[in-house]
């Protein structure tokens, strides 16, 4: 029994990473009807911006051991601020131009965007791993063989803090509202008085925002970041989106949580080596049977 709810809470852990990642997959397609698929390399970037901010503490003042809390926080802003101003400038420069061109052209687009940004870390980091200086104490709490490490219990309680967060923002703000309304008819929201192109914007910060956070946040829980580190929970949170329906966002958040509780299950019947065809699996799975998603709507295919 202790195995399991052990499993559980890994998995939840996992989960909530990708469930944060998923939202700005949704946010995006649900509004421009397009996949960001460099939406992984903002949570890449997120997570190198939270190294060199916590290694320049280590380097310089030794901030990380006498204020922890402080230099965790400012890690995640700067994963933030690294992941949104990309995103901006992603979203001018690649995304907007070929707002109104045949759908292909955006994914095109947005493919190219993701390998250059992976290619300028290789260039960066010479293609070698960063180690993240250590800011969490090394204890857990323990019941019997359950074991839960103090970073998993921050990166679950802030995945859940976020994922609230933006609820609220889209269900209780103004520009909640306008993305909302962007998201079900572009061109009526238009007419009602919404700004389509600060709203597309917004919609891209707020899903960046999330990346960059989660990046910087996982980056401290793997120890290590690498230019590739975006691609697999990348396409895993791109699964966890289709899974709950593409474009909903209780959809993003619950396949999140959904993939990694399967995926950490799993590993007990298959090997953790074999993990992460789970979610592939799963993909064409819903692809087949429901591509809609589990929250979608049956119409938003022929979206």
């Amino acid at each position: 029994m202790e195995q399991w709810i052990q499993l559980f809470i890994d998995g939840t852990t996992i989960g909530g990473v990708y469930a944060v990642i998923a939202l700005g997959y949704t946010m995006v397609y649900g509004v421009l009807r397009m996949i960001n698929f460099a939406h992984g390399e903002l949570f890449m970037m997120g997570a190198f911006a939270g190294f060199y901010t916590l290694d320049a503490y280590q380097q310089h003042s030794g901030l990380n051991d006498s204020l922890p809390v402080f230099t965790i926080a400012s890690a995640i802003v700067a994963g933030m601020i690294t992941a949104v101003v990309l995103a901006v400038v992603m979203e001018r420069i690649a995304y907007r131009p070929l707002r109104h061109a045949p759908r292909l052209a955006p994914l095109i687009s947005a493919i190219g965007v993701s390998i250059f940004l992976r290619n300028v870390m290789l260039r960066v980091t010479n293609a070698e791993a960063q180690v993240y200086p250590r800011v969490f104490p090394r204890g857990a709490i323990e019941w019997g063989d359950v074991s839960v490490s103090y970073i998993r219990i921050f990166l679950l309680v802030l995945s859940v803090f976020f994922l609230v967060l933006l609820w609220l923002f889209i269900e209780r703000t103004k520009m909640g509202m306008s993305i909302r309304a962007v998201a079900e008819d572009r061109d009526t929201a238009a007419l009602m008085g919404v700004n389509v192109d600060r709203t597309i914007v917004m919609t891209f910060v707020v899903g960046a925002a999330l990346a960059g956070a989660a990046g910087a946040v996982y980056g401290m829980f793997v120890t290590t970041a690498t230019a590739g580190m975006g691609f697999i929970p990348g396409i895993k949170a791109f699964t966890a989106a289709v899974l709950g329906g593409i474009g909903s966002v209780p959809g993003a958040m619950a396949g999140g949580y959904f993939l990694g509780i399967t995926e950490s299950l799993s590993t007990k019947f298959i090997g953790a080596q074999y993990k992460d065809v789970v979610a592939f699996v799963l993909l064409v799975l819903v692809l087949i049977f429901r591509p809609w998603g589990i929250f979608g709507k049956r119409e938003d295919k022929r979206a």
